[in-house]
C-alpha cells in the first residue's frame, strides 16, 4: 500500500530550528572571536548543508558551519589553454598564511573553547553538543577557483567554491553557494515543490534506516538534493503521492549517467571522488524506495 496522503504531508515539513539557530550562532560568535589567533587573517563563517537550505527534518542533529581562509586559494587550471596556464603561473605567488596552519589555529582555539567535546573528523572538526548546543561539524577550508579563463589578474574568468583537505591528504574542492542557490532556484521554478520533496525523500530514507531496509549511510542528504535536482520540472506537484510516485518513476527509469549535482559543476556519480554519490548505492536506494512505496 502506498504512503499516505497524510504521512507525505507530514514528511515534507522542515525540522524545528530554533536550537539549531542558537548552536550556529554560540559557534559563530565562537569563531570569530578577537582573541582567537587567526582573527587578524581574512576569513568568513557561514552554513552548508541542511539548515542551510531549509530541507532539514526532525531528527536531523549536525549542524554544518563553514569556516573559510579568503586570503589563500587553491586551483584548477584543467580547463585552461595551455598559454593560459602559462600567464597564470606567471602571475602567480605563494600564500603567507596556509590552509593547514589556518586549520591548526582553528582547532586549537575550538579545544580551548570547547575541551573534549572536540573531535577531529576525516573532513571536518566534529564537536560534541552539551546541553542546549547541538553536535556540529566545523569544516576549515579556503577559496578555490576553476579557472576557465586567464590572460591577467584584470582578465579572468573562475567559479569560486572551496577546498579543504580529507584526513587521507586528499584535497577536495567544493561548490556549496552553487548548490544552496541551484536548490533555490529549483525550488522556486517547481513552484515550491522541490525542497518539499527533498524533506520527504529525507525521510523515506530515515524510515528505511530505522527498518533496517537499508544501511545508514547508503544516501546521505546532499546526494539526494543532487539526485531530485536532474529531476524535470513538470514532475513536480500534484497531490503528495502524485508528486512522490511521478519524481520516483522517473529517476527509476532515466538514464542517470549523465546526471550531475546541484551544484553543476560535477557530475553527480563517480566510482572514486569524494564529492559524488557511487551509482550502485543510487540504484539501491531507488531500488528499496520503491518497494517500500509498494508494500
Amino acid at each position: 500500500m502506498p504512503i499516505s496522503e497524510d504521512q507525505l504531508k507530514t514528511w515534507a515539513k522542515q525540522g524545528p530550528t530554533p536550537q539549531f539557530t542558537a548552536t550556529y550562532e554560540t559557534l559563530k560568535n565562537c569563531l570569530n572571536d578577537s582573541n582567537s589567533p587567526y582573527y587578524s587573517k581574512d576569513f568568513s563563517i557561514f552554513l552548508q548543508g541542511s539548515y542551510k537550505n531549509d530541507t532539514n527534518v526532525y531528527g536531523d542533529s549536525d549542524v554544518d558551519v563553514v569556516i573559510r581562509l579568503n586570503q589563500t586559494f587553491y586551483t584548477d587550471l584543467s580547463n585552461l589553454s595551455e598559454e593560459d596556464k602559462k600567464l597564470w603561473n606567471a602571475a602567480r605567488s605563494d600564500a603567507a598564511y596556509t590552509l593547514d596552519q589556518f586549520k591548526k589555529d582553528v582547532t586549537g582555539w575550538l579545544v580551548k573553547k570547547y575541551g573534549n567535546d572536540v573531535q577531529p573528523g576525516t573532513k571536518a572538526i566534529y564537536i560534541k553538543g552539551n546541553g542546549s548546543r547541538r553536535n556540529a561539524d566545523v569544516l576549515v577550508c579556503c577559496k578555490h577557483r576553476r579557472y576557465t579563463r586567464f590572460k591577467s589578474s584584470n582578465d579572468q574568468l573562475y567559479y569560486e567554491g572551496i577546498s579543504f583537505f580529507h584526513s587521507s591528504g586528499i584535497r577536495i574542492d567544493n561548490f556549496p553557494a552553487q548548490h544552496s542557490d541551484n536548490c533555490t532556484k529549483k525550488h522556486q521554478d517547481t513552484k515550491n515543490w522541490f525542497k518539499h520533496t527533498a524533506r520527504i525523500y529525507k525521510n523515506v530514507r530515515n524510515t528505511m534506516i530505522e527498518k533496517k531496509i537499508i544501511e545508514d549511510g547508503l544516501a546521505p542528504s546532499y546526494f539526494l538534493e543532487g539526485l531530485l535536482w536532474n529531476v524535470p520540472l513538470d514532475r513536480f506537484g500534484g497531490t503528495e503521492q502524485q508528486n512522490f510516485q511521478d519524481t520516483l518513476e522517473w529517476l527509476s527509469k532515466a538514464d542517470r549517467s549523465k546526471f550531475v549535482c546541484a551544484n553543476d559543476l560535477y557530475y553527480l556519480f563517480h566510482p572514486t571522488s569524494l564529492v559524488t554519490w557511487r551509482a550502485d548505492k543510487c540504484t539501491t536506494f531507488l531500488s528499496k524506495a520503491i518497494d517500500y512505496w509498494n508494500a
